[in-house]
């Protein structure tokens, strides 16, 4: 009633072929991004490191160097001269939402360092950018008033 397929499957055939490219693991590719995130922040870091300089920031900047250093096999992160003017809370937000990036690949691939350390970040970016709730002092006033 039917026709056999004459021709051989697609998957078949690919099955025992060697790649035309190459491969890598899963963990490799959590590597390679995690990596990116912690470049983006030190980026970030340091283009705050001018605009408020503390000794916060200049640990922060060499710890994430070194868990760069250590995902990328020893190589050091590339580094620019900053160039920061103007406001650093655009810069905090920026900051936090890459250290939250940071955490969340760091939690898949099970690295304890990496996630503590952009907790750590995020942790340190949260009061910078949060804005103080509206409305606080009108609570607090009816709060006492109701006692």
């Amino acid at each position: 009633m039917y026709e056999p397929i004459r021709t051989k499957s697609v998957h078949s055939t690919m099955a025992g072929a060697p790649s035309d490219y190459p491969h890598r693991s899963r963990e490799e590719e959590l590597d390679i991004q995690l990596a990116g995130h912690l470049s983006a922040l030190l980026a970030i870091t340091d283009e705050l490191r001018v605009l408020t300089p503390s000794a916060d920031l200049d640990t922060a900047a060499e710890r994430l160097a070194a868990e760069i250093g250590r995902l990328r096999g020893g190589r050091a992160p590339l580094r620019a001269a900053p160039a920061a003017v103007g406001d650093p809370a655009p810069l905090h937000a920026r900051a936090h939402a890459l250290a939250g990036r940071a955490l969340v690949v760091a939690a898949s691939r099970a690295d304890t360092a990496a996630a503590i350390l952009a907790a750590e970040r995020m942790d340190a970016h949260t009061p910078a950018h949060t804005p103080a709730p509206a409305g606080r002092k009108k609570n607090r006033k009816k709060l006492s008033a109701a006692r």
